[in-house]
């Protein structure tokens, strides 16, 4: 099943209907705000009933399998559920830049993208906007639109909600950010982000599969999962490969990054007001080791 047989059987336009009837008391993520966005009202990501893109660009930084040689095509939605200290993004997640459009101008975004040659459409911070992108895409599809669709999210999602794209994203790309929910909800507002976490990453795994690559080494349908490793453990690196080797499998594919720096309220917290060391990446790629995950990609 992929989103074209939903389209053709008209399941992709109900569960447009589906999706945007929980926008009158919003319980896309796990905040639960239960505000009516179909009114105007916002809750904690500050999006409203009409979709908030910051860019829409051909990028060429992500994983080898999604950047390829041509490029992603990146759609940058504004606001996020989280509220990290240290993202590096904040103009577009947290201070509401952007332009706000419609469901057919987002249609179009990524018709053009399409056009201009790019492997796929990456939606980058997507989860509250998860009703207008199902929106889009029925649009989009009936002129032409083909491309596979990568769902860039920071993993604090809701399995109820990760149910309306089963058979629409071909790539689940999410964070795994922490393991303990004191410092998820200091560092991010996430509160219970792990007993959120876990069980939508394991949806997603169920939903794609591991990684597949084409001939091209490019990414057909599956799961890469990224973990940001923080200092002093704060993310809980080790503890967060034991979980994926012995509950997703050692095949997980696994992008292990390495480039935080202390951006935006970061030094607020003397733990987050430093770059990671050498040694503390070298930890969390002996870990990979340890565990024998052997898939994915480590930094330099």
């Amino acid at each position: 099943m992929n989103y074209l047989t939903l389209y053709q059987s008209g399941e992709l336009l109900e569960r447009v209907r589906t999706a945007y009837a929980r926008l009158a008391a919003c319980d896309l993520c796990p905040h639960d705000c239960g505000v009516n966005r179909l009114r105007g009202e916002r809750g904690i990501c500050g999006a409203g009933a009409q979709p908030t893109i910051a860019s829409a660009n051909v990028h060429s930084g992500e994983e080898p399998p999604i950047s390829g040689k041509r490029g992603s095509g990146t759609i940058f939605l504004t606001g996020c559920s989280l509220k990290c200290r240290f993202c590096q993004n904040f103009p577009i997640s947290q201070m509401g830049n952007g332009e706000t459009i419609t469901t057919k101008v987002l249609a179009d975004r990524m018709l053009r993208l399409q056009r201009l040659g790019v492997h796929n459409i990456n939606f980058v911070t997507p989860t509250h906007y998860l009703p207008q992108i199902l929106a889009a895409l029925y649009l989009a599809v009936p002129q032409g639109f083909r491309l596979p669709l990568v769902w860039n999210s920071s993993g604090y999602e809701r399995v109820d909600a990760l149910a309306l794209l089963d058979g629409v994203v071909d790539v689940f790309l999410p964070d795994m950010k922490y393991v303990d929910s004191v410092t998820a909800g200091q560092i991010s507002s996430a509160p219970g982000y792990r007993d959120f976490n876990r069980p939508a990453v394991s949806e997603m795994l169920r939903q794609v599969g591991h990684l597949e690559l084409d001939d091209e080494g490019l990414a057909v349908k599956g799961l890469i999962i990224r973990h940001l490793v923080l200092p002093e453990g704060l993310a809980g690196t080790r503890e967060t490969l034991s979980w994926i080797a012995g509950h997703l499998g050692t095949e997980t594919h696994i992008s292990l990054m390495r480039q935080y720096f202390p951006a935006h309220r970061a030094v607020d917290m003397p733990a987050l007001g430093r770059k990671i060391t050498d040694d503390e990446y070298a930890e969390a790629v002996q870990a990979l080791e340890d565990f024998d995950l052997e898939n994915g990609w480590v930094q330099d």
